[in-house]
Order: structure tokens, then sequence, then C-alpha cells
């Protein structure tokens, strides 16, 4: 599978960033040297120091984004996206540190699936889907546009609302998950997030954000929560104190992926809804690299064609049926696919 077809089947935009970086030092004459500014996941990562002067260099030690590294390391157990290469030089009875930026892409094309719809059913057509998801056999929802904002629980055959509550009117609701009884939904520029008990709906605490932008998606994993913000970026979240602990960085083997939206976690993979976009990417939560996207464009014809009618968005799995459940915002149908390699 060429990546140009990969491109003309999600139009995902690939935003390729600026690979290199530029040398910081006391001493302008040295610089770190990198064989590649660009390198996949698998390569090797040969460092030396450019020294110009021939100035007497008693020691260097190598740094990647604060981890110890040294010459010659294959980039395995790495994540991708952009990092900092820093280096500690003792040169003439003085210590210098170097730094320089360079990029890891992932190392395979992504695998292209289509689909297959089981089922249909029906769907609130004003619901502004923001987050779906299956907990113990049944579906919640989370919508937004602020002043009707909800959250939800549904039964996912009749479409009729089993429970929900109205979010305040200045709160623009955004990606919900579920994790050992408490519902986690998102909001979009509040920077806060919610807490439910998932029986009552009863509100326990909120959170702040901290690095992240915004709030969009959330999964997880059944110890870890994963946040993302409408970058490339997606946030790994302690369920207990909320803290970000640290992120991963969205890429192919030829650029990264922004506007990262609604998550599932599904058989040890993130699979995130493009915004804006027909398609799903299938992301290894350990490396951030894209192995697989779904092709999810001709599911928006089938729905009734309005006024309000947006753009894809839902990912719900549902682990006993090994089925995924999806929608869009403002659709009147929900869709039970089985996910099929082209």
């Amino acid at each position: 599978m060429h990546l140009s077809k990969y491109l003309i089947i999600l139009s995902l935009a690939l935003i390729l960033t600026n690979c290199g970086g530029n040398n910081t030092s006391k001493n302008s004459s040295l610089s770190i040297k990198i064989n590649e500014q660009s390198l996949m996941l698998g390569d090797t990562l040969q460092l030396s120091i450019n020294n110009p002067k021939k100035l007497d260099i008693s020691g260097v030690t190598y740094e990647m984004n604060g981890k110890s590294i040294k010459d010659n390391t294959i980039l395995n157990d790495v994540t991708l996206g952009k990092k900092t290469i820093t280096a500690t030089v003792n040169v003439e009875g003085n210590t210098e540190t170097l730094s320089k930026s360079v990029v890891v892409f992932n190392n395979v094309i992504p695998t292209i699936y289509t689909f297959e719809i089981i089922n249909t059913y029906p769907h609130d057509i004003t619901s502004y889907t923001q987050g779906l998801e299956f907990y113990n056999g049944e579906l919640y929802e989370s919508t937004g546009q602020r002043k009707e904002s909800k959250l939800r629980k549904v039964n996912f055959e009749t479409g009729e609302i089993l429970k929900n509550i109205d979010l305040e009117d200045q709160y623009f609701g955004e990606g919900l998950t579920i994790l050992n009884d408490k519902i986690y939904q998102l909001t979009w520029q509040s920077k806060r997030g919610f807490v439910y008990d998932v029986s009552t709906f009863e509100k326990l605490s909120s959170f702040n954000y901290g690095a992240s932008k915004e709030g969009w998606g959330i999964c997880n994993n059944d110890k870890i929560l994963y946040k993302s913000d409408g970058t490339e970026k997606i946030y790994l979240l302690d369920p207990e104190t909320l803290i970000e602990q640290n992120h991963i960085e969205v890429y192919t083997q030829k650029g990264k992926i922004p506007s990262l939206n609604e998550l599932e976690w599904i058989d040890g993979k993130i699979f995130a809804n493009i915004y804006q976009r027909n398609g799903v990417a299938i992301i290894n939560p350990k490396t951030g690299g894209v192995e697989g996207v779904i092709n999810f464009e001709s599911l928006r014809k089938l729905v009734t064609q309005h006024a309000e009618l947006d753009v894809l968005n839902g990912i719900a799995y549902h682990p006993e049926r090994k089925t995924i459940f999806v929608t869009g915002k403002n659709w009147d149908k929900l869709f039970e696919v089985k996910i099929l390699a082209q």
C-alpha cells in the first residue's frame, strides 16, 4: 500500500515538522553532529561533536528528552515525534551544554481498513456527539455545544435516553470514558473535566488540565487515562490524581497527525477520530505510531441530510459483541460495524 493511497482515502494533512535544530552553546565552535535529523523507529542514532578548532574535549555525555543515551543507540524503545538531543561536553576545563532537535517517525505504512455494517440503530438527531463508550453492556454518551451539552445513558437499540444530566451553560462537553464505576467527562476550552458516579450521575469531583491545551477525547486501558487536546499529542493521566504524567505524539512514517479527537481503547490500541475527516487512526500507545486507518467516508451519506448535520465523531467498542459502534454530530443513526482489511 503506497502512502499516496493513504492520503487520498483520508485526506489527512500530514504536517511535516521542522526536522533541524540549532545548537546552543557558550562556545559557538562546538556543535552536535547527528547522522540524520529525521529518523525512523528502529534506526541507529549516531552522535558526535563537531570540533573545528580542535579543542581539548575530555568527556561527553548525551541525553534525549532528559534520558541518558549513547552514540549508536538503536531507536526501538522510544516514542515518536520531536526530540531534543543534549550534549554535556567537558572542554578545556569547562563544561558546555549543546542541544539539537531530531524527529523520530514511524517505520511502517499504515494498513488501510474498511468496514461492514452489521446493524443500524436510531440515534438522537439533536445530539452533538463528542464521546461514546460502552460500560457493563450499557452505552454512555457525552454531547457538546454550549447550553446544550449533556451526559447520557442510552439504550443503543432503541435510542431511548435512560438517564440524562445537562452541563452548566458555560461548558462545552467533549469526550468521556469510564473506569472503576467513574465517568470522566471533558469540556472543550474551560480546561476542566468532571468525574461522576456511573450509576447515579452524581458529580464526585472536577479536575483541571495540565500541559494539554484543550479537552477533546479520552479513553482508558483499565489503568491509565489517555486524553487528546486537538493536536498530535495524547496525554497519559493518573486516574486517581488526574495529573498529566507524560504524553505521546502520533506520527506516520511521513509526519504528525494533528486534530486527534474522540478516543477509544480497543484490543491494546488507541482508535482516534481525526476531526473533520472521515477516518479513524489506529495508534500504538507505546510509541504513538499510526498502524492503521479506517475509512468511514461512506457512512455520512447514509444518515438524514439536514442543515445541522456535522462530521463523524463517536467510537464505542462492544467487547462482548466484538464490534464497533460509530455515529456523528447530529446524526440520526448509530452504526454497528465490523472492521475489514482491504
